[in-house]
């Protein structure tokens, strides 16, 4: 199967990799924490659904040593062969990635013990049939650990910038134009319900930090590439643009706090 790169509204340039990598580091402990809920152990089977270029899937490859696998989502031709390198590199042979165009819902031939979503649901025009599809892919006893967002447009700088949240608020609109629904957190634990999972464990995550914390580089390294792509996408106006890139340099040199955008962990497993 071949996919046109250009269809990720955050686009698979070298820079987003770069990004997604810092992103994953500042994010690390977080997803660990959320396996550690989850209960992924030596043996078994992960999905890691929109992988990326795979930086959660290494670190699960050595969760589920010896005997597991992880098996890596993902529709970019791009990013799976950033992943394929890297277990090359690394000598890891415990991931078998799989290119899959998740916009139909289907997970087929697979059977897992777990499954890891990280900001993949928002992104997707089906989101809950996305979620339907990986609970079927679960043996029964299995867990699903999920980070969505649910409350983008908390993303603010304290004292509050009317430029910064126009920029924001450009960023939530690009994303619902194409499908996506960056609030989807919202729905994420009745979906499971629905689909016959039990609800193991819930918490929001938001902090309001300053640049000296580690927190405040994930969404300051997201603003001035998303800008970009939010003009190439011809969703923000040069002149516009122009303005949110001055206005967002000279913040990131203030040192303003910040609030994170809401983060939503929810875990829950299949009746046995």
């Amino acid at each position: 199967m071949t996919t046109n790169e250009r269809d990720y509204v955050l686009g698979t340039s070298d820079a987003e990799i770069d990004r997604l990598g810092l992103q994953h580091a500042v994010w690390r402990a977080d997803a660990a924490e959320a396996w550690r809920l989850a209960g992924f152990a030596p043996g078994d089977t992960i999905l890691d659904v929109g992988c990326g270029p795979g930086f959660a899937s290494l670190d699960l490859a050595d969760v589920v040593r010896p005997g597991g696998r992880v098996v890596a989502i993902d529709q970019s031709t791009r990013f799976l062969d950033r992943l394929a390198a890297e277990c090359r590199a690394r000598s890891v042979d415990n991931i078998a990635p799989l290119q899959h165009d998740l916009t139909n819902a289907t997970i087929d031939g697979v059977r897992a013990n777990g499954a890891w979503l990280r900001w993949i649901l928002a992104f997707v025009p089906n989101p809950r049939r996305v979620l339907d599809a990986v609970v079927g892919a679960i043996e029964p006893g299995g867990r699903i650990a999920i980070h969505e967002y649910f409350a983008y447009e908390t993303w603010k700088l304290v004292p509050r910038d009317p430029e910064f949240e126009a920029f924001v608020a450009a960023v939530m609109a690009s994303w619902r134009a194409r499908g996506g629904e960056p609030n989807v957190g919202l729905e994420v634990a009745s979906w499971l319900e629905r689909a016959g999972m039990e609800i193991r464990s819930t918490r929001t995550i938001t902090d309001v930090v300053r640049r000296s914390h580690h927190r405040w580089h994930w969404p300051a390294a997201f603003a001035l590439s998303g800008l970009e792509r939010l003009i190439e996408l011809g969703d923000v106006g040069p002149a516009a643009g122009a303005r949110m890139r001055e206005r967002i340099q000279a913040l990131w040199t203030e040192d303003a706090w910040m609030v994170t955008p809401g983060v939503i962990e929810v875990i829950a497993a299949k009746p046995r």
